[in-house]
């Protein structure tokens, strides 16, 4: 059994877990940024969030290394200005990685509420902008929490409001200050669970939030309701019929516009209304959305103008609509993954935004330039020393190179990582496969030919509610910087496709996804097989790496490799060893359910005689999704039945690592294991 510590030790010493120096992966390179700091070294970022004035946005952010930081935005408030990203490394303890976990929430001067989950507390800290020790921003002990910023915090004055819940029954909301004295101030505690969280008025004292409520016959509903943070009261605001889910998506407290989501005119659909007015919520055809998922983003401040971010599958469209309009104009923005979270100001509309080769950054949107189609010229000052040209010895035969005028276009990206050899990174697209059942979306790296690349590798997604999507992946990424190719299916189970395309595996983990999985190895490796091309490998991670092993337990002669990184062996064996939070969605899920399709049970141990494939299995020794000790028995297995280490299989424990092994710090190391183990598979 090999353990890495995920810092490149001499191979000796690897199982002590000695340090040394990160090593920085060969495909990723080290980004470069140019004039301006609108470029960073960031090849990954999460959790954005935006300032109560748009001022700054904050996320988490990390480099080729795989830590990751705290990364404060400065969003100009000028039209066409920059956005600028910062590292806010801790002032104290050095290059202390964050947890993914962490939420952070920016304030307006720059700095970053920090709220970290530890154990049964919530711990808040104050991240400055200035390399000093972070403030306590105080502890609380609760099961949750989520920060929602003050609308025009005066100055000495909370910054925050806290919802924390227990779990089970109560919602406490305190009022959490950034002068590294004030402990959290308890205001009010609501009855049952309570989330969302969009204020209602420009001062900070009506807060909108989305309650669960219980039935006479028990069954749950969700209302919107508006609590009054001066007097801890809670009053009813959204409730269309008895028995609906009426919540909030946004609001405007300076005009009342509110928008609401509601399932009470017979699916869950858009609407929207006034605050204080007697009208019910309308709710017109163009935000039903079809099969697209509708969420408003934003309200440009005084104009009423709504984003209306519509996702689809693997990717991400932009729309504009406006209260009374029977349409949505779409913003022609290219091709990738939005965020979900958006600010409007005078400045333009801000919001996250990655595309395969494109790391996640912050774009501008001129909408009204944007909606024309048109482009205008930016204006950019003549340096001082430079004349216009007045002719010369060689007069009007000399010859001149014209530079065209740069063109503001309505969108623009800040803060991209880019390769350091200079080179783009690796470009994917959307592609329509085969499944079992009818077309599947997935993405594919590896151009218009990838389906006869030398080597191929299927990637299976985790979750299984999870999907591939449009964006930057730096596996994948890595993967194709080797010179592989990789199609990446959202087989049945994957979200982004309606209900019945995600609940397919409701009760049937390793069903018609699996079935799905065998579809695309039969069509893809038979039309490889007729040109002579080597099998597929196979790489998953967690679900996926259950899915993967179970393919190539089923069908081995169409599998060449399998990576598979935090596999589990079963559902019913990951419902038994797992904690909690993950028992309770396999239960819900019947994860311990066997597919009624005639195969035999779903376990992989079951399988080990028919892996015949080359095996190379990853789990983090730290894993508290999956346990280690899942990957542990598979290779206890592969030991009994003969399988020789180092030759049929290969077995890596990385020390220290949790269930994110590949978004962790040390992540470099394993994409590169992985890349040359997958690369390196024999023509069949």
């Amino acid at each position: 059994m090999t353990a890495i510590p995920l810092t490149v030790p001499p191979r000796s010493q690897r199982s002590q877990g000695s340090q040394g120096s990160p090593h920085r992966s060969s495909a990723a390179g080290e980004a470069s940024g140019q004039p301006g700091g609108h470029t960073s070294a960031a090849l990954r970022r999460v959790s954005f969030a935006f300032s109560a004035d748009g001022s700054h946005a904050a996320c988490l952010a990390a480099e080729a290394d795989g830590r990751w930081f705290v990364e404060s935005w400065r969003l100009s408030q000028e039209p066409g200005g920059l956005c600028v990203p910062e590292p806010l490394r801790p002032g104290t303890g050095g290059h202390r990685s964050e947890h993914l976990q962490s939420q952070l929430l920016p304030l307006a001067d720059g700095r970053v509420l920090i709220c970290r989950h530890e154990g049964l507390w919530q711990e808040l800290v104050v991240r400055g902008t200035d390399g000093q020790a972070d403030l306590s921003a105080g502890r609380l002990q609760q099961a949750g929490l989520r920060l929602l910023p003050l609308p025009s915090p005066a100055p000495g004055a909370p910054v925050a409001v806290a919802l924390g819940t227990d779990g089970v029954s109560t919602t406490s909301v305190w009022l959490v200050s950034a002068d590294g004295v004030s402990a959290p101030q308890l205001v009010a505690e609501l009855p049952g669970r309570s989330g969302g969280g969009i204020w209602l008025d420009e001062g900070g004292r009506l807060l909108g939030l989305d309650q669960l409520q219980r039935l006479a016959d028990g069954s749950p509903r969700v209302k919107a309701v508006a609590l009054d943070l001066v007097t801890g009261s809670v009053s009813p605001l959204l409730e269309l019929s008895a028995r609906s889910n009426d919540r909030l998506a946004a609001c405007d407290p300076a005009t009342g516009l509110v928008l609401v989501r509601s399932d009470a005119p017979g699916e869950d659909r858009l609407g929207w209304g006034r605050l204080g007015s007697d009208e019910p919520p309308r709710f017109p055809e163009c935000l039903r959305g079809g099969r697209q998922f509708l969420r408003p983003i934003a309200i440009e401040p005084g104009r009423n103008r709504v984003a209306v971010q519509a996702d689809w599958g693997a990717t991400s469209t932009l729309a504009l609509w406006e209260p009374g309009s029977a349409r949505l104009d779409p913003l022609r923005v290219p091709p990738g993954r939005l965020g979900g979270v958006a600010h409007w100001s005078v400045a333009g509309l801000r919001m996250p935004y990655s595309a395969p080769d494109h790391p996640a950054a912050m774009a501008s949107v001129d909408v009204d330039l944007l909606l024309s189609g048109e482009t205008r010229p930016i204006v950019q000052p003549v340096p001082l020393g430079l004349a216009p040209l007045q002719g010369g010895r060689a007069g009007f035969n000399s010859v001149v190179k014209v530079i065209p005028q740069p063109r503001e276009t309505g969108w623009r990206l800040d803060g991209s990582a880019r390769r350091g050899d200079g080179r783009p990174w690796e470009s994917a697209q959307t592609v329509t496969l085969p499944g079992a059942a009818g077309p599947l979306e997935g993405v594919v790296y590896g151009g218009d030919a990838w389906l006869t690349a030398e080597h191929l590798v299927m990637a299976l997604h985790g979750g299984p509610a999870d999907a591939w999507r449009l964006e930057f992946e730096p596996t994948l990424q890595r993967f194709a910087a080797e010179g592989m190719a990789v199609v990446a299916p959202n087989q049945r189970g994957s979200t982004g496709y309606g209900t019945e395309h995600a609940e397919a595996v409701q009760n049937a983990w390793g069903g018609p996804d699996l079935d799905d999985v065998l579809t695309l190895l039969r069509s893809i490796g038979g039309q490889r097989a007729s040109l002579g091309l080597g099998r597929v490998a196979l790489f998953g991670v967690s679900y996926g790496a259950f899915l993967a092993l179970l393919a190539a337990g089923t069908a081995p002669e169409r599998v060449a490799r399998v990576a598979a990184v935090s596999p589990f062996l079963s559902g019913a064996r990951l419902q038994a060893e797992a904690g909690p939070a993950v028992q309770g969605l396999a239960e819900r899920m019947g994860a311990a359910e066997e597919p009624a399709d005639g195969r035999g049970p779903r376990d992989v141990l079951l399988l080990c005689h028919r892996l015949t494939s080359e095996l190379l299995i990853v789990h983090g020794d730290a894993d508290d999704v999956v346990p280690v000790t899942q990957s542990r028995l598979l290779r206890q297995e592969l030991l009994r039945i003969g399988r020789v280490e180092g030759s049929d299989f290969q077995y890596v424990e990385a020390a220290g690592a949790g269930h994110e092994v590949l978004a962790e710090e040390g992540a470099p190391l394993l994409q590169e294991l992985l890349a040359g183990f997958l690369r390196s598979a024999r023509p069949t």
